[in-house]
């Protein structure tokens, strides 16, 4: 894996670069569609290549691991295969389910024991066997495992978490370089920097991560209910330190404001469920602001669902249509929707790599930011 930082903004940290991976570029910043179990809801491989066209996806390593399991993908050839998807992607390494099945898990110095959601076997995850799984599953980009602490929690345990999450790292890195290259491409590994709304845990843990040359570095524990203002502040904190010259990925955010204030503190990727998540309960984001189609005021709307028309689904039914179709229930209208927002969110970061490389990318941001904090 290569990166290439091409510009960044005079106005801002915001930059504009290229990730090089075997199965081909990432031109950043970059949203990733998550596809959670091999698959983006509701959206076929044909759609996200065609219409949608992210370089990039995002797999869940704790869901694969479960369901169909790391013995199928790697009889199938490693993921891209077993999807049939030919671009680049990257797993999580289950450590965010550490955070999201707080009630069915058990953290200690060796791993963190899983009830299974699903039929409620136990698993026992360790930062060896999250590394050794993902290597089986086969992404181009892997993540360390780590803890993700909730929101709000005290200084004493985001700090013992902090250096758990250090520790597990460094076990990461020595299985990662024990591991027997199963693929005919490479993968690479991103370490994750902790440490909740602290400042100084932040600095810690980016200095820490940042001493580990990895090819790329991500920041984790943000996105889980803090305030806006304080995922900017620790972004901030972070991205000073981070090397320049390496991507940063800021995991699970998040809305369209939420990318552009992030682009501006210097972030190169971003995954979230939000687009498609709300899409399914019938909100679609556009530069305009948001609408709920469900409302009733779009009963008799039958111009287009967005003019600005980022992808066929846009120009192809109307507001009228898609509100019917959630009204009966069809799945379509959930599709139509998850098609739109994450054509948007694609088109969104693509706008500001365009305006990065141009120099206006500030005045273009303040004025998105106005539109998109509207309800239609």
């Amino acid at each position: 894996m290569k990166f290439n930082l091409h510009q960044t903004d005079s106005q801002s940290k915001a930059r504009a670069g290229t990730v090089f991976t075997d199965h081909g570029e990432i031109q950043t910043p970059i949203f990733m569609p998550v596809g959670t179990s091999g698959t983006v809801k509701g959206v076929h491989q044909r759609e996200l290549e065609n219409d949608i066209k992210p370089d990039i996806i995002l797999a869940n390593t704790y869901h694969l691991y479960l369901r169909p399991t790391t013995k199928v993908i790697e009889s199938a050839g490693g993921i891209h295969k077993f999807m049939n998807w030919k671009s680049p992607i990257l797993t999580d390494s289950g450590g965010y389910q550490v955070y999201s099945l707080s009630a069915n898990r058990k953290i200690k110095e060796e791993g963190v024991k899983f009830k299974s959601h699903i039929d409620g076997s136990f698993h026992f995850f360790t930062p060896e066997s999250a590394i050794s799984i993902q290597r089986k599953i086969g992404a181009d980009i892997i993540m360390a495992f780590d803890e993700c602490t909730p929101y709000p929690c005290d200084f004493q345990y985001a700090k013992t978490s902090m250096k758990r999450t250090h520790r597990w790292l460094d076990r990461c890195f020595i299985q990662n370089e024990k591991e027997n290259c199963i693929y005919d491409y490479s993968q690479t590994l991103f370490p994750i920097v902790q440490g909740s709304v602290y400042k100084d845990l932040r600095k810690e843990s980016a200095e820490y991560i940042s001493n580990k040359n990895a090819f790329g570095n991500a920041i984790g524990g943000l996105s889980v209910g803090e305030p806006a203002e304080e995922m900017y502040e620790m972004t901030e904190v972070v991205t000073d330190i981070l090397p320049e010259d390496k991507p940063r990925y800021l995991m699970g955010v998040g809305t369209p404001i939420n990318l552009l204030e992030n682009i501006s503190l210097g972030i190169d990727m971003f995954d979230c469920v939000m687009p498609t998540r709300n899409a399914r309960n019938g909100m679609i984001f556009t530069a305009n602001g948001t609408m709920n189609i469900k409302n009733k005021k779009w009963e008799l709307d039958f111009s287009s669902l967005d003019s600005d028309n980022y992808c066929f689904v846009d120009i192809s039914y109307s507001k009228s249509y898609v509100r019917h179709l959630f009204t009966v229930n069809e799945m379509l209208g959930k599709q139509i929707c998850s098609i739109h927002n994450l054509a948007f969110y694609i088109w969104l970061v693509r706008e500001s790599r365009k305006h990065i490389l141009a120099g206006d990318f500030i005045p273009w941001k303040i004025k998105m930011v106005k539109q998109l904090d509207q309800r239609l």
